[in-house]
This record gives C-alpha cells, structure tokens and sequence, in this order.
C-alpha cells in the first residue's frame, strides 16, 4: 500500500511541476515583452531582465493554487486513462485513501506558497520596484505617472520610489486648507529618515494665497509624519503582493488614520484564506477525475480544469471589489467562491464513493 501511495504522490508532484514550468514560462516571457515598453532614462532592456527575474517569487506564489489543482487533475487523469486507478482501486485501495494520496503534494504546495508569499515575494517585490522606480529617475520628476498617493490629515503624499534602504526619492506633499484650497505645494529630490522625523533634501516649497504666489527653497527641510520606513516599505507594493503581516499591519494604520483599508482587509483575507481555497480546488480536481472526467481524453480534461480554474478566480475577482462598493465583509467575497466549490467537490466525491 505504502508503494501506491508513494506512486500517487509522485505522479501528482510531477504534474504540479510540470505545470508551474509551463506557466511560470510563458509569464516571464511575456512580463519581458510588457516590460521593454517600460524602458526609459537608465532603465533598458538588462534593468527590464532583472526586474522580471526579481518578481519570479511573487510569479511563483499567483500560480501555485492553479499548478496544484492542474497538476492533480492531470496526474490523476493520465492515472485514469491508463486504468491505473481502475487497478489500484481493484487491490482494495479505498477512495479516500487516494484522494489522501493526493492531496498530499498540494499541501506541500500550500506550504510553500505560506512562506514565499510572507517571507519571499514581498522584499523581492519591493526591491524590484523600487530599482525600477529609481532607474528610470524618480527623483527627477515632479509626481510622476507611476508611484504611490497617500493622504495624512489634510496632506497628501505622493512618491515616486522608495529605495530599499528606505530612502525616498521624489517626495511632494500638497497641503490643503478648508474649502479644499491648497496652502502648499513642497517638492524634495529626496528624504532621509531620523528616528522621529524626515529630512528632505533640496526641497521647493510653494506657499499660494488668495493674494500672492511664494516660492522658497531650502538644501534641507524638517518633515514631521506618522509615516515610517516600514510602513511605507508596504505602501510602495500592490496590496495582494504584501504579506499577511504587512498587510494586517498597515489596514491597522490606515484604520487608525479614519482611512479607507478595505482594499487591504480584501487582500489579507485572500492571502489567509489561500490554503483553503487551494485545498477546496484540488478537491474539486480529484472529484472530476472519479466522476464526470473519468473516461475523457487528457485535452478535454485541460480544458475543463482551465474553465473550472477561470470560473473561481473570476468569482473571486468579482465579489472582491463588490465587497468594496457595497460594503460587506471582504472575507465573504473570499469564503462565498470556496464554499461554492466545496459543495461541488463534495457532492461529487460522495457520487463517486
């Protein structure tokens, strides 16, 4: 028995390899190709190469779910077809014995998305994106196109990059009054962190009034923010590339601050609720292979998973910003999808046993 479990395991893995090398292939080709549209100023076409390879850990982490449900579905399909499973099921190997097998590889898969997507993906998200944002002169332009917007109190805060030693690069601050009338508008090339404060060096301060337009300019200016170079270290990363921990943590500030943190509860809970969801998949995976995918060929059984795959992430992608407009529980738009898909795997597995 343990030779059939070992045999189930390793044709699963295989599988789930295989897959995440042909995915993860095609991605970084054609994040290559996206990215040489990018080039400019010191970023070209070896800077467009390294950053692709720096997001390979955040690439990893987005298809291990889809790897480990293909995977299972074509390595038990090839099982299926060649009436391995018919056999293995004929030397008295129960049901849940070989779903159990299966499983197996995935959960290993889980815990490795775990920790390349707390521990891996985001330094390397945040290291890329900052070279990028440097290279192509983020201390040059006055808020540029790229970049992140903040708002504390009655300022707003835009930069352009955040250097991995937490150096900011291209720092406006525009501060409004009542009535939405802006006092002032401040541009540094760059900003140093102190312990309680920022320095911001060569900065133009334009003061405006009713009455008259001043301009002042300083080689360095105190700069007093609940902003450190933690949490902007966070701010500077989409918020699905974010760890969990960054992620509860800067929801926390922005929910200190009386900002809107929705969008960072909506990630936290995909992240959290990752392993389930990837769990729920396989599940599915395993009840088409004994039930309506039994005796179909291995294209249809891709294609089938692809569909499957697509229909639960687009529910995911829907709920998601619904929860955002309507205002429920992000965590709802995550469970509701995987609940869903539960239920079908279930009901399936059930037929089949």
């Amino acid at each position: 028995m343990r030779k059939i479990d070992n045999y189930v395991m390793q044709t699963v893995g295989g599988a789930i390899l295989l897959v995440m090398v042909v995915v993860l292939s095609l991605d970084l080709i054609f994040g290559f190709i996206a990215e040489l549209d990018d080039t400019q100023a010191d970023y070209q076409t070896w800077q467009a190469l390294l950053y692709v390879l720096m997001t390979l850990p955040r690439r990893i982490y987005d298809y291990l779910p889809l790897g480990a449900f293909m995977g299972c579905l074509i390595g038990l399909g090839s099982m299926a077809s060649s009436s391995e499973l018919t056999v293995v099921r004929a030397a008295g190997v129960s049901l849940r014995r070989v779903v159990w097998s299966a499983m197996k590889p995935a959960l290993i898969v889980v815990v490795v998305g775990l920790l390349i997507g707390e521990y891996l993906a985001p330094p390397f998200e945040r290291s890329a994106q900052s070279h990028k944002a440097i290279a192509q002169g983020a201390g040059q332009n006055i808020a540029s196109a790229r970049g992140v917007w903040h708002r504390e109190g009655d300022t707003f805060i835009h930069l352009n990059a955040v250097g991995t030693d937490g150096v900011l690069f291209g720092v406006s601050l525009f501060r409004f009054e009542e009535a939405r009338w802006m006092a002032s508008a401040t541009f540094a090339e760059r900003a140093i962190y102190h312990g309680d404060h920022w320095e911001l060096e060569n900065a133009v301060t334009t003061l405006v009034s009713r009455e008259q337009t001043r301009r002042e300019t300083q080689a360095s200016q105190r700069w007093d923010t609940g902003l450190s170079p933690d949490v902007l270290s966070v701010l500077i990363v989409k918020p699905e590339n974010l760890a969990i921990s960054g992620l509860y943590t800067y929801a926390s500030y922005l929910d200190a601050q009386g900002l809107n943190a929705a969008s960072y509860w909506l990630a936290f809970w995909k992240k959290v609720l990752m392993p389930l969801g990837t769990a729920v998949m396989v599940l599915v995976a395993i009840s088409f292979i004994f039930g309506p995918l039994r005796s179909v060929t291995m294209g249809f059984r891709v294609f089938t998973g692809l569909i499957v795959g697509l229909l639960f992430k687009y529910m995911q992608d829907l709920l998601g910003p619904m929860s955002l407009v309507f205002g429920f529980n992000p965590a709802l738009a995550i469970l509701v999808p995987i609940a869903v898909n539960a239920l079908i795997g279930g009901v399936l597995m059930r037929r089949a046993g």
